[in-house]
This record gives C-alpha cells, structure tokens and sequence, in this order.
C-alpha cells in the first residue's frame, strides 16, 4: 500500500474568552434574562474552544465534529461581537516548524478573529487529511470515507488561500501562507483522487475508466511535486518529512497503473505493438521509483503485474502477431478523468451546529439600530426644543407686558395673583439654596470628568514614549505597530471628549451668570407673601379699568395663549412617549440585500411616526404667534388707557422683574439640572473610554515585554553562537561583562579580525517594569569552519550568562501583530438648551 500524506496541527496558546467577552454583554445588553443567557453563551463558547484546541484530538470523526461546530461557531459570531475593541489576542505556533537549537517554533500572536478562524480551519484541514490517511482502503466504506475527507482538507486548504491575506491584513507564518496551503489543496485533491482510482480498480471497472482516472491522478500529483520543488518559500516540511519523494513517487506510480490500463485496452483493440510499448514504458516508471523511492512506496505488487502483462504480451506477439512496437512519444496520450473536486467552505460545516448566540444581533444591525436611534433622538429633541424655544419665547413678551398682572393689579396695592404662584412654585423647588447648591456642585462634577480623561490619554502618552524609546534604542528589530499610529483613533476620540467639556464649561457660565443677573429678584420671591407685597411699590388704583372691554379682550386672549402652552405640553409628552424598534427590519434588509441603508429606513420609519406630531407642532406654533400678535396691539391699548404716574410705572417694573425672575428660577435650574445629568452620563462614557485605553495599553505591555523577551534573548544566544565559532581556535572564552567586551574590542582591531560590538545595558522602569537587560552584539569575521567542527557540542565550552529556557518554550513571532483602532464611543446624552449637543 502506497504511502498517504497528512498534515500536522496547529498548536494554540490557552485564550481566556469569558473575561472579554463577558465584558462586552454586561456593558451592552441590560440585566436581565436575556443579559443571562448571553453570559452562559460566553462559557459554553469558551468550554467549546478549550476542547476544540486545549487537548490532543483523536483521529476520528467525533473529533473533527468538534472542530467543525468551533469553526461554525466563529463564523457565527464575527459579526455580532466588537473583536476589534476587544484586544481579543490569539496565538498560534506554525504547524511545521519544529524550532532550532537556538529557538522555539514561531508563533504569532494577532487581535484578529479572522486569524482564530483562518488556524481552525487549518486544522480542520489537517485533522481530516489524518482521518483519512488512517482509513482501511481494503473495503468500499473505507475508499469512501477516506475521499470525502480529503476532498474536505483540500477545500479547508484552498480557502485559506484566497481569504488568508483579507483576514490577516499582514504577513502570514509559513504554514497558512496562499503558496503553502495552496500547495497542500493540491496534495490533498491528488490523494483523493488516486483513492477513486483504487476503487475502480477495486470494482473492476473499465480499462479506458482506470486509465483515465490514474492518468489525472498523475497528473495532479505532478502539480503537486512542481509546486513544491519551484516554491522556495514554502516550509521545510516539503522537503524534510518525505513529501517530496512521496509525490515523485506517486505521479510515477499513478502514470504506470494508466499506462497498465491503457495496454490492456490496446490489447482488447489488437494494437499488440501500442500494448507492449505501454507496457515497456511502465516497466521503467516502476523501475525509478523501485530505484529512488522504494522506502516511501511499495510498487511489488504493481511491478509483478506489470512484469506478468508484458512478457505474455512479448511472448504473443513474438510467435504469433509480430505487431511493430512504436515509440512512446508515438503513443496517442492517454485521457483524463476527474471524479474530485474541493469541498466548498460554507458554513454551517457541521450538521449538528446551533448557534449558542442565536438571539444576538448582528454588529452591523446593533450599529445601525445605535444610529437609529440617535436619528430619533435628533428629531425628539428638535421637535421638544422648538416647543420650549417657543414657550420661553411666550413667558418673555408676557413678562416685558408685565401680563398677566397688569390686569391684576387694577388695585395698586395688592399683590398679584400670578405673581403669588410664581412665589410659591419658586418655594416649592427649593429657592436659591436648591440653585446655588447645584451650581456648588458642577466644578467638581466637571473635575472629575478632565481628572478620568486626563489619566485616559497619560497612559497612552507614557506607553508611546516607551515604545519609541525602545524603536530607537532597536531600530528595526523592534518590528511592531508604533503606538502613535495605533492610538490615533482614541486620540481623536480623546480631542472629542475635551471639546465637549469645553463646551460644557461655556454653558455653565451662561448659566452661573443668567442666574447672577437674576438672584436678587429670585430672593425676592422667596420671601413670604407680607414681605413680598412690602417690597413691590403701590400705585394709584385703576379702578375705572375693570370690567372695560379691552381689559375683557386682554383676558381672553391670554386665556387662549394658555390653551395653547397646554397643548404644547401635552404634544410633548406624546413626541416622547413614541416608541419604536428598527431591528426586525434591519435583520430583514441584511438577509435580503447583504447590507442596511439605515439612513433611508430610519428616514421612512420616522416620517411614520412623528410626521403628524410635526405638523401639529408648527400649527401650534403659527397659532402662538398670531396671539402673541393680537395681545401686544391690546396690550397698547390697555396702556394708553392706564393712568400714567412715576409710582404705577415702579411698580409695573418691579412686577416685570418678578415675573421674568420666576421664569429665568425655572429654566436656570432646569439649565443646571440638565448639566448636573450630563456630566453623570459623560462620567460612565468616560470610564469606558479609560477602560479601552487600559485595555490596549495593557495588551501592548504584554505585546512589548514579550517583544523585550525576544530580542534580548536573540541578542544573547547570537553572542553565544559566535563565541562557539570562535572557540575553537582560541582557549573557551567567557561571555564578557562590559569593560571585558571593551577590551577585546581593542584587541581585535589589533589581530586583523574585522569585528564590532553593540552593547547596550537598558533600564526600564515604566509600566513597573524594574529590570535591568544587558544586551550584547558581537559580530566577527567568520572563518570558514574545520570539518572536525561539531556544533552541537556546546557543553565542552564555559557559557556564562546563558539565558534560561524552559523546555517546550517558544521564541517570539517573526513579527507582532497590528492592532485594529477602535470605533467612536456613543456620545453623551443629548443636553437642551445650553449643553453641547451630538
């Protein structure tokens, strides 16, 4: 039985998923069951991994199944989690490479969920290719088994060759690489199809069906062999664990079971010659691989037919048919037939797949539900604001006529009854006290909202300057995203935040000086009724005004203007009371289209639902104008008719001035009260802000110090390496502390050996970080090496200061991986009138 290729497993570092993940649905999804299940969905996700990927799998089916619902599984979710504000970290060693005596295997380590499924589709590939190759192809269940599977691994294969690149946005390591995957899709289509030729010929096909379908096997695995012998770039793997001379093997092997076949056919045809050309021409194929590569493929079997076939075939025709032999470039080529083809990649691939996160939404539908909503919030508040911009506009023309106690105050020496109203809801909200004690509080809620961002951006600032310390101090062997390219979307977004605060500040000092402007009349109204009435100067009484017309019309239209406030109030609790939810269309217009016009759906949606409320809004407000219109020409009248003396005029202006001051306690606390709401909601938007700077600083100090790790240690075992080349000619010599290194620095100057040294003795403090690193370079002229030279017998020299490593532990990756930015944060709670707004 020839021998079938399989392909080694990818090895994954344990990732924590709960933490992160978990992170994401308490701070996105309320309390609640729903908040619940998706918690449980989270552990069970990450059970599902640490099976998949945390223990050795079996060569079986059941095996596969659990890989296959894991790769589902992160299909599933891509689209449904923020994998990129995560700083969700994967790490995965290359499948062929073994490490060095210097070093462990490369690894990388990517924040990409594109790479996470990229290495499980790999070893989807590879453990089917394993399952496959283990099969008994002496029986039909076992050909078809084994065709399946690596019909499947050539699929798994090829897709991580068209998507590996769009998934990493980087270099690939060796082994997912498109030349390197490529070229195992191809391996894997040869074995699948050399299997069904083995079963045609178990079934006892036709000659012409075998040929053909032994000649495309032959030729696959000639692509296969060419592949990986012009392929530089490919891993070692191809050369040095047999692949190679397996496919030489085989494309020979497979060429000599056609040319077989093919000769008997030719006998069936009486072409005796062409039988015994073929014939001969297999007899040579079998003869080079039994030459080459009789240790990776048995061809007894397959000789010893060949050999009976062609010498009753050279008996026949010598007495009796004395056919002409032909040349075998003479021969007519032999057809293809191919009965394979690459499993397709589309998911679900297992069959008993269910998705633990079912009920979540994806991110493009969370998004464009998020923007939904803020459309709605933007037509909320621009219909509420309108209505309040018009009942402020309202209480001041009333308060500059000093209406309505003009007609109240016929007497002259009593106080208004509105103006008592007004006194008491002032009481009722608490006076200045309440106001002056908010006012109190908004520089402190305002110092902590800088104090959070502050430290935000201090981490960021300190993690920079360490990593272009150390870019300098490295050069290019510090081969990782600088930090400056990294944060500029959270500083963007930090600027954000500040202008915002900025702002914030502007609107308190409107409304610290509105309120100065207002606080002795305030105080005023504050007073109790006695004291009040003291304080508002008397007049001469209009008496012979009441009950007069104008005073009538006056009246009515003030009571009109009323009924409209009212109804104001009651549009308003209706605008906010609408509510609505875009998801279920979202999720329509996604599966249908494959993507969501938010803006247009959201637009009709909204149209909907609040174009009545907007017309009655404008009706209102078109019908307050026309009354505030008619009550300014009555109220001329009104005055004309008025007794004119200093003492009704002091006390018309103290009335206006209580009236005004009544209106401004009102807007000036809910002004501050409004403040106070958003500097608590930019608090908690705040935190979360720090808490992604935490969390990417934190990923780029793990990233750093393993980055440190690696340098320094590759810095060291070069130094090593070279005192091992030296060695030899001179009496072992010590790894040399620095004033050593000096020395012989001057040393080799002087015996003509080309030589020179870097070295460097680094502190780094930051980030708690309190160690001190030596970092030694030394490079000499390499002498060309005697033959006793054994490089493996390190023990018989003195290396000091040899790092520690412990067994199994890899080096770090060629190169680290590149951080995605972050998306904008949803922005502080819309503020009416004064603070800034989304």
């Amino acid at each position: 039985m020839a021998t079938f290729i399989s392909v080694p497993l990818k090895k994954s570092s344990e990732v924590d998923l709960v933490k992160p993940l978990s992170k994401f649905v308490t701070s996105t999804y309320p309390p609640g069951e729903e908040q619940t299940e998706y918690l449980r969905a989270v552990e069970e996700l990450n059970k599902l991994r640490k099976s998949a990927l945390g223990r050795p799998l079996d060569k079986h089916e059941s095996s596969l199944e659990i890989l296959l619902r894991y790769y589902d599984q992160l299909c599933a979710i891509e689209p449904k989690f923020p994998f990129t504000e995560l700083c969700l970290t994967f790490t995965w060693k290359d499948a062929f490479d073994k490490g060095s005596l210097f070093g462990g295997s490369v690894k990388l380590a990517l924040a990409s969920v594109g790479y996470e499924k990229t290495c499980v589709l790999f070893n989807v590939g590879a453990l089917a290719s394993q399952i496959a190759s283990e099969q008994n192809l002496d029986n039909d269940e076992g050909l078809k088994t084994a065709a399946k599977f690596y019909q499947l691994a050539s699929g798994a294969f090829a897709h991580i060759k068209d998507t590996v690149l769009s998934a990493l946005n980087r270099e690939p390591t060796m082994d997912i690489s498109p030349e390197t995957v490529g070229t195992l899709s191809q391996i894997m289509l040869s074995q699948a199809q050399e299997v069904f030729v083995l079963k045609a010929t178990a079934d006892k096909m036709k000659d012409a069906i075998v040929a053909k379908l032994a000649n495309q096997a032959a030729d696959y695995y000639g692509d296969a062999f060419k592949q990986c012998q012009y392929k530089e770039n490919l891993p070692k793997y191809f050369y040095f664990q047999e692949v190679l001379p397996v496919l030489a093997a085989k494309h020979c092997m497979m060429q000599a079971t056609a040319e077989l076949h093919q000769s008997a056919l030719a006998n069936q045809k009486k072409k005796f010659g062409e039988e015994i050309a073929r014939l001969q021409h297999a007899t040579e194929l079998v003869k080079t691989v039994a030459s080459r590569y009789d240790e990776y493929v048995n061809m007894k079997d397959l000789s010893d037919k060949i050999s009976r076939a062609l010498t009753a075939a050279k008996k026949d025709n010598d007495f009796i048919y004395h056919d002409r032999v032909p040349e075998v470039k003479d021969l007519e080529h032999i057809g293809k037939a191919s009965l394979v083809k690459t499993t397709a990649i589309q998911t679900p691939l297992s069959q008993k797949f269910t998705d633990l996160f079912e009920k979540m939404v994806p991110m493009a539908v969370q998004q464009s539900v998020s923007a939904a909503n803020s459309r709605k919030s933007d037509t909320v508040n621009r219909l509420i604001g309108s209505m309040r911009e018009a009942t402020n506009l309202c209480n001041g023309v009333l308060a500059s006529l000093n209406l309505p106690a003009a007609l109240e105050d016929l007497s002259g020496d009593a106080v208004p009854q509105s103006i008592l109203e007004k006194s008491r809801a002032v009481v009722q909200q608490g006076g200045l006290q309440s106001i002056e004690q908010l006012i109190k509080d908004l520089p402190e809620l305002l110092q902590r909202n800088r104090e959070i961002l502050d430290e935000s951006l201090k981490m960021l600032d300190d993690e920079e300057t360490t990593d272009n310390e150390l870019r300098g101090k490295f050069n290019q062997r510090w081969n990782r995203t600088p930090s400056g390219d990294l944060y500029k979307p959270l500083r963007a977004e930090g600027n954000n935040f500040r202008n915002i605060l900025d702002k914030a500040v502007q609107a308190d000092q409107v409304v610290k000086e509105r309120y100065t402007a207002h606080c002795e009349m305030i105080a005023l109204l504050c007073k109790p009724e006695n004291e009040l009435s003291a304080a508002i100067p008397s007049a001469n009484p209009a008496k012979t005004l009441q009950g007069s017309e104008v005073v009538n019309v006056l009246r009515a239209q003030l009571a009109q203007l009323d009924e409209v406030k009212r109804e104001r109030e009651v549009l308003e609790g209706e605008v906010k009371s609408v509510t609505f939810d875009m998801t279920a269309k979202f999720l329509t217009a996604l599966a249908q289209d494959g993507a969501i016009n938010e803006e247009a759906l959201t637009a009709s949606e909204l149209e909907t639902r609040y174009g009545s409320h907007t017309q009655r809004v404008q009706q209102n407000l078109r019908r307050q104008e026309e009354l505030l219109s008619q009550i300014q020409v009555s109220y001329q009248e009104f005055s004309a008719l008025k007794q004119s003396n200093s003492e009704a005029n002091n006390r018309e202006e103290v009335l206006k001035k209580l009236a005004s001051a009544h209106d401004s306690y009102i807007e000036i606390s809910s002004n501050i009260k409004e403040g106070t709401k958003f500097y608590n909601d930019l608090t908690e938007i705040l935190l979360k802000f720090q808490n992604k700077c935490s969390d990417i600083v934190f990923a780029r100090k793990t990233e750093r110090d393993e980055l440190l790790k690696y340098v320094i240690h590759r810095a060291l075992l070069v130094s090593r390496a070279l005192l091992h080349s030296t060695s030899h000619h001179t009496s072992p010599t010590p790894l040399l502390l620095p004033q050593e290194a000096q020395t012989l620095m001057m040393t080799a100057k002087d015996k003509t050996a080309t030589a020179y040294m870097v070295l460097s003795v680094q502190m780094f403090t930051q980030f708690n970080l309190k160690c001190n690193f030596v970092i030694l370079l030394l490079s000499l002229r390499y002498y060309q090496m005697p033959m006793a030279y054994n490089p493996y017998a390190y023990g018989q020299f003195n290396m000091q200061y040899m790092p520690y490593q412990a067994q199994g532990q890899a080096g770090y990756p060629g190169a680290p991986p590149a951080q995605q930015p972050y998306p904008y944060p949803q922005q502080p709670p819309q503020q009416q009138p004064y603070y800034p707004q989304q």
